[in-house]
Parts: structure tokens; sequence; C-alpha cells
């Protein structure tokens, strides 16, 4: 996609410039099959970021609402991003990012599903869990360490792959979501202490 790639450059100059932004981890990033990269959500900054970051182009679900702003809905399709109803099992929006993960593509998803106003990482819902056991995507976690301050670094480390074999092959309930989300979310958090 021409304008996905413009609009990275663009995105790597600002927050170079503006940030001091510091990568660490894209080698754990794999550049074929079906990914989904689990971040912390601190700051609306945060998808471009965590995209303009990697090599690879990388799908974000938005909120439906953006798609309603005449200028955003005409660019948000080209950059990747398909809406999702907050707040409600959207099946639409799960139909397409497991479409997304079947053809081998990259999905960036925020398990804590709203921004921390703290910046520690906090409760993970059970989305990007059930999908990367429904579709065998690898998962990468992601920590971004703020806060995001002009001209102050701002960090994005990518883990390795977040091993979840122990709850793939079997019939998923609630439980097993929630602990898989959880192992997501561990390995934000040990991101986020390792690298502050």
């Amino acid at each position: 996609m021409v304008l996905y790639r413009f609009l990275r450059a663009l995105l790597r100059i600002f927050f170079r410039l503006f940030y001091r932004w510091q990568i660490s981890g894209t080698e754990n990033i794999p550049q074929t099959g079906g990914v989904i990269v689990c971040g912390n959500h601190i700051s609306n900054y945060d998808p471009p970021l965590l995209g303009s970051a990697m090599e690879r182009e990388i799908t974000f679900m938005a909120k439906d609402s953006l798609f309603k702003i005449p200028l955003l809905s005409a660019i948000l399709p080209s950059l990747g991003a398909f809406p999702v109803k907050r707040g409600a099992g959207d099946r639409g929006a799960i139909r397409a990012s497991l479409e997304i993960l079947s053809a081998g593509k990259a999905l960036c998803l925020f398990p804590e599903g709203t921004r921390s106003k703290t910046g520690e990482v906090g409760k993970g819902q059970g989305g990007a869990a059930m999908l990367a056991i429904r579709s065998n995507a690898e998962v990468i976690p992601a920590a971004i360490i703020g806060p995001y301050r002009l001209f102050r670094p701002v960090k994005i480390v990518y883990g390795k792959p977040v091993d979840l074999s122990a709850f793939r092959g079997q019939k998923t309930n609630s439980e097993m979501i929630e602990n898989a989300t959880e192992a997501i979310m561990e390995a934000i958090r040990q991101l986020q202490a390792e690298h502050r």
C-alpha cells in the first residue's frame, strides 16, 4: 500500500524528532504468517507508534465512530484499519480479524481495551487470546514505555512470541481464554519492567 508506506515514513520522522523513539526487539516479529502484536495502551499515539516502528505492514481495529468522520473514513481503510464497535461483541470485527490472520497478515491489538491512566499494564480483555487460539497466530508482546513528552524518549520493545501451546488444540472456554490473556499481559508487564 503506497499510502501506508508514505504515512509510515512521515510518522517515523515525527516520532524520531519529537519523541526520540527508541526501538528494540523488531527481530522478534515474524516476517510471514499470521501474527498479533499485543501492546499496552497509554496514548492515542500508540497505534501509529507501534505500526510505524515495524517493517511489516500491520492492520488495526479502530473504533467505528472514527469511520463517521468524512476525511478519516476515506483514509483509514488505506492504512489497514477496520471498524469495531466497542463495548459489544462485534462479530463482524472478529470475522474480519480472523480473515486477516488466516491470510497470513499482521494485526495489532491493545488487550486492555482502553488507555491506562497510570501507565501500568492493566487487566486484559479476552479478544486477543481468543483470536490467537482460534487462528493459531503468533502473539508478539509489545511494551510502550512512556510517557509521551516532547523531546523525551519513548521506548517501544517487541518481545519474543508468547507461548500459548498449552491452550491450542482444545475446546475454548472462559477459563482458558482468561489464562491465555493473563499470559499475554504478563509478557507485556515483564517487558515494561525490564526496559524501564
